[in-house]
């Protein structure tokens, strides 16, 4: 299961971090057009990029902003599949290579499980959380927000793809299943689910008594 939870996390960090896109429309003043295309990427602090806006007033242009911060949502989505990552590769090697290390005594379990339960926890939290910040993007970034109010006519010739980003929610609430999923068989290795009156298993050369 650890190496399941590789590929999904790695999926959906990967899908949120790193992404750039744009949305392309004409505004259509009195005797002119002018095309507009305002840019956004990772980690979606949208006023860092500028873009020009014909003000539909002769000639003259002015520079607007992206309006809205998701850094928040977004890094912390991203923040909890890295570390997921990285524990998903720690534990994949404990079982592969120190199993008698991790079954030595009950903490081993037992610390797993506590582990693997938290991060369920926060893949829930993160991703409905990037959920909301995706759906606030969206909007941010529509064309027909973006003109406001100038009363001009517009036509729009590209909406931002954003189905890479629909796949980073979808993947993150995948993780979530799936590493709530794992809580179940990691209780299973745990001293709470086994019976602590079952008899030890007998030695070789052990006889029961008459």
């Amino acid at each position: 299961m650890a190496s399941d939870c590789q590929v999904f996390t790695i999926f959906a960090f990967a899908t949120a971090g790193g992404y750039s896109g744009s949305t392309h429309f004409t505004v259509k003043c009195p005797g002119t057009a002018m095309e507009v295309q305002p840019k956004f990427w990772y980690p979606f602090r949208l006023a860092d990029s500028s873009y020009s806006m014909p003000t539909c007033n002769g000639t003259e242009v002015e520079a607007t902003y992206l309006q809205g911060d998701f850094r928040s949502s977004a890094e912390f989505f991203v923040s909890v599949g890295v570390f997921a990552f990285l524990y998903c590769t720690v534990t994949l090697v404990l079982y592969l290579g120190y199993q008698h290390v991790y079954r030595q005594t009950s903490r081993g379990p037992l610390a797993d499980l506590v582990v693997t339960g938290v991060f369920a926890f926060l893949w829930l939290v993160s991703s409905s959380a990037w959920g909301k910040g995706l759906t606030d993007i969206k909007f941010a970034t529509n064309p027909d927000h973006l003109m406001g109010s100038l009363k001009a006519e517009h036509t729009v010739e590209a909406y931002a793809s954003m189905g890479r980003l629909n796949a980073s929610v979808i993947f993150g609430f995948l993780n979530l299943i799936l590493w709530a999923g794992n809580c179940w068989f990691i209780y299973k290795e745990t001293h709470f689910h086994k019976d602590p009156n079952a008899p030890a298993p007998m030695q070789e050369g052990d006889l029961p008594g008459p």
